[in-house]
């Protein structure tokens, strides 16, 4: 299976939308070429502006130019782009409703060897806090490419999380997404396995293995976890009853939390969340971190066996 970080997704996608609107702008914080936004510097530099250092200063520049009509993207680590950020986003962007996008490589723990202080495991939890904040993960290099070009077309704020690491290309080209609105990978009666991001290739093996024991499983992309496509969590828990929520974040505050906040309004439905089991980070290889907090294909299958 071909493998693409989402970053590169985004790379490709900013250029092409840069030069059908010149009022994109990429915001960057001296990392470019980690984040994908070296081929837009060199080919639209007009549109493009390097504050070094300076994230909160990012957030700020950025602000300014929303009121102008531009639509600034800041690009840098998920770690800076929501935790260093966060006043900024939250004072200068978020509470103004300004149309500030916030584009993040190295979410989760795809900074692998990068160690504990790359890797952002509180990141969309903490955004997702926050009023007027649109909170997406794309699962895939073409889901990268979409929702990109469906966060440049939304008035507001929108954080984008995006992988370091290559991850298996699930979608193809016509695939079509809407913010806040959930993707049916395939459908299914017995246990519905609700994912984003890089854990949706998970979700999808675990399926298969699932298939083999007779247990039908529903995959859903979760790809915008604030919004929440309320409607379709409502659907998993009234058709099926049975849900095991998978992501690259703390299971504390993310689309686990999300999914069992709905579930406990509605009083019914039992959840099982994997996810980094709030702690730290460490240096090592991206598969040994998710395998240290069960993010596996084995453990997406025992969970879902533990719920028949």
């Amino acid at each position: 299976m071909e493998k693409k970080a989402t970053r590169n997704g985004f790379g490709e996608e900013i250029v092409a939308l840069g030069k059908e609107n010149k009022n994109i702008i990429v915001v960057d914080v001296d990392i470019a070429k980690s984040c994908k936004t070296d081929t837009f510097a060199k080919t639209l530099p007009d549109q493009h502006i390097n504050v070094g250092i300076a994230e909160q200063n990012a957030a700020g520049v950025a602000a300014g130019m929303a009121t102008c009509g531009k639509i600034p993207f800041v690009v840098t680590y998920a770690v800076f782009g929501s935790l260093r950020m966060c006043e900024m986003i939250r004072q200068e962007v978020a509470y103004p409703n300004l149309n500030v996008k916030i584009a993040c490589s190295h979410g989760g723990v795809t900074p692998a060897n990068d160690g504990a202080s790359h890797q952002a495991i509180e990141d969309m939890g903490v955004l997702r806090t926050i009023p007027n904040m649109t909170v997406v993960m794309p699962a895939d290099y073409w889901a990268a490419k979409k929702l990109v070009r469906a966060a440049a077309e939304y008035n507001g704020p929108v954080f984008l999380r995006f992988t370091r690491d290559n991850i298996p290309i699930i979608y193809d080209e016509n695939v079509q997404f809407e913010l806040g609105k959930a993707h049916l990978v395939q459908d299914g009666k017995d246990v519905a396995i609700i994912a984003n991001g890089d854990t949706v290739c998970i979700a999808l093996e675990a399926a298969k293995e699932l298939a083999k024991d007779g247990i039908n499983a529903r995959i859903v992309d979760m790809h915008t976890i604030k919004p929440l496509d309320v409607d379709c969590v409502k659907n998993c828990v009234e058709t099926i009853g049975k849900i095991v929520t998978v992501e690259d974040h703390n299971i504390l505050n993310g689309l686990g939390s999300a999914v069992c906040e709905v579930a406990a309004e509605l009083g019914k439905g039992k959840v099982k969340r994997i996810g980094i089991q709030d702690r730290f980070g460490e240096s090592a290889p991206y598969e040994r971190l998710l395998a240290k907090n069960g993010i596996t294909v084995e453990g997406v299958v025992k969970a879902a066996k533990d719920l028949q």
